[in-house]
């Protein structure tokens, strides 16, 4: 049995909380009737909660049209409808976030978890179909769409774009102050939004904004690697002390593999950096990262749109809550201290665009990619292999003339993995005598390890945010990042990567490496230590 749900069709800056987040661009009736989502392995006992949505003409009169599965179809409800349409088995199932009237519709099909087609079938024949595989748990199937499955409650927005004006640029560890005196001169409101939060000046800020009235929200990874320390025990407790709602992203119906963004909303302005909210990151103490203040309203708004639709859900739980029975990690604090070098700088931008993953923001990096005609700068704490989409479109650069220049992190944790990709790509760089470089990055003082995660390209597009370059991060994380476009931004953030670049390490191919050390050895040099080219 299966229930008729008429969605509305008005697009929201986005859900409070407990409404339904924008799960699917908006429709306002397609030219005839399509399946245009099938959500059939929800969460709940005994797949209780399936449903499909429709979109449909407007004025469309359902009783006209027929549904099922390859063992039958069954006549829709004699009802009017127009544009986004919902067929669900069990009303009183349907997930409340689900808005609309429900109506039953009798004898429709159950849907298999392990996969079925479709039929949507008109006074004249098939209509539409949609064929699904192996259903996730929680998961909506959105037919001849490149994201097919998405979890229940996940957005699908399209970028952000916003027009000409200034914005602030800064580095981390260079300048700390810019994101907490950002924070502390909020007058009206702060939403940030983040992987984990421990510094303690932070959390000053934000509890001193509390207190001056500020509508103040924190919302975090419940789960991030390596599992909730004491330090951000603490924090957490401080701030809803203060009365500070804080919220994490957890549990069974958890739409993100990692709530994984760097970015805050303080009154209309917004910063969003590469860089996590604790003392390694925005304190300063240890990693390299890059980070922008916008006051752009549609950049600001974007941002509102996506806090409120990743708070506003079920997955997004009270602290207090998730606080219970939980156990937290020891963490030994970062106290590095490291010199300002690169002063913060406003930087006139063309135009700017907001993405978030995993609705975005990889194709659109992927693309950007694709138009480079002169230059791709690269700096990421490491990158998931050979076959990474993003790598893989830079290598295509490299191939049609385009310097690429890749800079990885050296820190314990990347090293390994970092240098076998960097010789691999110098092995195929030499091979195919095409542009493409990568080091591993020599701090000399100046930083302890890479954090940041940017690209440059032509020397007037610069990205800038929390996305990683993975699979993981295209596809299971939210994760916030902006484009710049612009010379004044690029010359700024290309001077940043051209002093880390500058300071890093050439690695020589581990085949020509053991050439040389046999040359040095017949030459009874062995004993000579044998370094690389700083470059």
């Amino acid at each position: 049995m299966f229930v008729l749900v008429t969605l509305a069709l008005t697009a929201a800056a986005g859900p409070s909380v407990g409404q339904q987040p924008d799960t699917e661009r908006n429709v306002t009736g397609s030219p005839v009737p399509t399946i245009t989502a099938v959500y059939p392995n929800p969460v709940a006992d005994g797949d209780s909660g399936e449903f499909v949505v429709l979109s449909v003409p407007n004025g469309t009169d359902l009783e006209s049209y027929r549904f099922g599965d390859d063992e039958g179809t069954v006549e829709l409800p004699n009802r009017t409808a127009s544009g986004r349409v919902v067929l669900a088995t069990e009303p009183e199932a349907v997930p409340e976030s689900v808005a609309g009237p429900i109506l039953e519709c009798s004898g429709c099909p159950e849907l298999a978890n392990s996969g079925e087609p479709l039929t949507l079938r008109g006074p004249n024949g098939t209509l539409d179909t949609a064929e699904y595989a192996d259903a996730p748990e929680g998961e909506l199937f959105y037919p001849g769409t490149e994201r097919r499955w998405r979890p229940l409650g996940a957005t699908d927005f399209e970028p952000v774009v916003a027009g000409p004006g200034q914005v602030q640029a800064f580095t981390l560890p260079d300048s700390p102050d810019v994101p907490r005196e950002t924070l502390a001169d909020a007058d009206e409101r702060i939403l940030l939004a983040g992987y984990t939060l421990t510094d303690d000046r932070v959390v000053d800020a934000l509890v001193a904004a509390r207190e001056r009235g500020v509508e103040t929200r924190v919302l975090l990874d419940g789960s991030p690697v390596g599992g909730l320390t004491k330090p951000s025990a603490d924090a957490l407790d401080r701030l809803v002390a203060a009365n500070v709602s804080v919220r994490l992203i957890d549990g069974p119906a958890a739409r993100y593999r990692f709530h994984h963004p760097k970015y805050a909303v303080v009154d209309d302005e917004a910063v969003v950096l590469t860089e996590n909210w604790k003392p390694a990151g925005v304190g300063g103490t240890s990693s390299r990262g890059w980070g922008v203040v916008v006051d752009s309203p549609r950049v600001v708004d974007g941002l509102v749109r996506t806090f409120r639709a990743d708070s506003g859900w079920k997955d997004a739980i009270e602290w207090a809550q998730l606080r219970e029975n939980e156990s937290f990690e020891p963490a030994s604090p970062t106290v590095g201290r490291y010199p300002s070098r690169v002063d913060p700088e406003s930087v006139r931008v063309d135009r700017v665009e907001l993405l978030v993953a995993p609705d975005n923001a990889a194709g659109r990096v992927r693309e950007i990619l694709a138009n480079a005609s002169d230059s791709i700068r690269i700096v990421q704490v490491s990158i998931g292999g050979r076959d990474d989409v993003l790598l893989v479109e830079s290598i295509e650069a490299a191939r049609r003339g385009v310097e690429v220049e890749i800079l990885l992190s050296n820190t314990w944790y990347t090293r390994e993995e970092n240098r076998r990709l960097a010789d691999e790509l110098r092995t195929l760089a030499d091979r195919e005598d095409i542009p493409l470089s990568v080091r591993l990055a020599e701090p000399g003082g100046r930083y302890e390890k890479i954090h940041a995660k940017g690209v440059l390209v032509d020397g007037n597009t610069t990205i800038v945010g929390s996305l990683n370059w993975n699979a993981n991060a295209y596809r299971e994380n939210r994760e916030v990042a902006l484009v710049l476009h612009g010379e004044e931004a690029g010359a700024y953030f290309g001077g940043v990567f051209e002093r880390d670049w500058e300071g890093g390490i050439t690695l020589v191919p581990l085949g020509l490496l053991a050439v040389v050390v046999l040359a040095l050895s017949l030459a009874g040099m062995v004993a000579r230590r044998i370094s690389f080219d700083p470059g």
